[in-house]
């Protein structure tokens, strides 16, 4: 579980800054070319395989999600690295942008939940015994 935790809390604040972002400057995906998505999807790969390779695990509680979380990271990676045109296409003119944005901050805010309420939790039992 404190694996999980680690990788909860460098994946929710990551993925709140990412979607927050995103949101307040929507401009920024008329400037996405084809090689940014690659490039993207490259740094996207490295991510996925790294969460995969650490935290493969499907227990059936919040944990998953963490899983889950890399194999879809890896995946949309290994897709904007082989499908680079296609990948931008498919955001160009499309509600897409914006799906993917409000669900990477309700992920991240649920991760970040996840691993730091949990460590508040913990440390005020700690103080209290």
């Amino acid at each position: 579980m404190t694996n999980s935790r680690q990788i909860a809390g460098l994946i929710g604040p990551t993925a709140i800054a990412m979607g927050l972002s995103e949101m307040l400057n929507p401009h920024i995906w008329a400037a996405v070319t084809p090689p940014i998505t690659f490039q993207a999807g490259t740094m996207l790969f490295v991510a996925g395989l790294a969460i995969v390779r650490a935290h493969n695990s499907w227990r059936g509680d919040w944990t998953v999600v963490v899983t889950l979380v890399g194999w879809v990271a890896l995946v949309l990676g290994a897709f904007r690295i082989f499908f680079p045109e296609l990948a931008h296409r498919t955001v160009e003119n499309s509600s897409i942008p914006l799906i993917s944005q409000v669900l990477v901050l309700a992920i991240g805010l649920f991760l970040s939940f996840k691993a730091f309420a949990s460590e508040v939790d913990k440390a005020s039992s700690g103080r209290s015994g």
